[in-house]
């Protein structure tokens, strides 16, 4: 099911959140934290937990606040008692995780009864040519990741994330469809920043199985960002209750 009451935004429903312990899964540099500092009405204290010790230490440095911290950890064996936390979230990395149910069911585990679930994940389907851009672009990097033996899946449809959350048995979820159309997609700042992540990633490619197939694709991409331009995909926001 959808929204219960469509007319109501993310942002005014998140504005109600009363957030207490958080715990973001797979924080990356925090920029998920960024986005509920921005629009949830309190919290107590924030734990980002990542495998990734570098993109942690990044998050370290934007965040100084005292009561938000980033650990190295891993998601499939969550180091806090069960019911620690009031909010559990995990953003964009549902497709990065082999064991995606085990780190569900461990969010569920330290989770406290009547806790609030916070899922946000693009998605590939029903994108405007722009924003597939984007699509293609993280299809190629996954691509690219998986030749080197790093586990990264395509992003999945909609209805696969419905169906991925209601596997969760949460209760009073709704369903909010974010996406941002209004920066310039050929906006000369963005394309020389995506020319040098596809740069990296054709460095990356160089003696992978695969190499010529994924340089082309490369450079495909590259010529769609200056022709066609490019967005950001449209993200489902899941909020429940456990």
């Amino acid at each position: 099911m959808d929204n219960p009451n469509t007319m109501e935004t993310a942002e005014t429903a998140l504005s109600r959140l009363e957030a207490g312990k958080v715990l973001d899964v797979a924080t990356g540099n925090g920029g998920f934290i960024t986005f509920l500092l921005d629009n949830i009405k309190s919290f107590t204290d924030i734990t980002g937990i990542d495998s990734n010790e570098r993109p942690l230490e990044a998050a370290r440095n934007a965040f100084l606040r005292g009561n938000i911290q980033f650990l190295r950890m891993d998601a499939n064996q969550i180091e806090f008692p069960i019911g620690h936390f009031d909010t559990v979230c995990i953003s964009n990395s549902l497709h990065h995780m082999e064991n995606l149910q085990g780190v569900l069911t461990e969010m569920q585990r330290v989770c406290k009864p009547s806790g609030t679930f916070l899922i946000s994940e693009m998605y590939r389907d029903g994108q405007l040519e722009t924003q597939q851009t984007h699509v293609k672009l993280h299809h190629w990097w996954a691509a690219v990741d998986r030749a080197e033996g790093i586990h990264h899946r395509e992003t999945y449809t909609r209805q696969e994330l419905v169906s991925i959350t209601e596997t969760l048995g949460l209760s009073c979820s709704a369903y909010y469809d974010l996406k941002d159309l209004d920066a310039n997609p050929k906006d000369p700042e963005l394309v020389s920043e995506l020319d040098g992540i596809i740069d990296r990633y054709l460095q990356r490619a160089k003696g992978l199985r695969g190499e010529e197939e994924l340089t082309r694709q490369g450079d495909e991409l590259r010529k769609r960002i200056h022709t066609v331009g490019f967005h950001g995909a449209t993200s489902l926001l899941v909020i429940g209750k456990k």
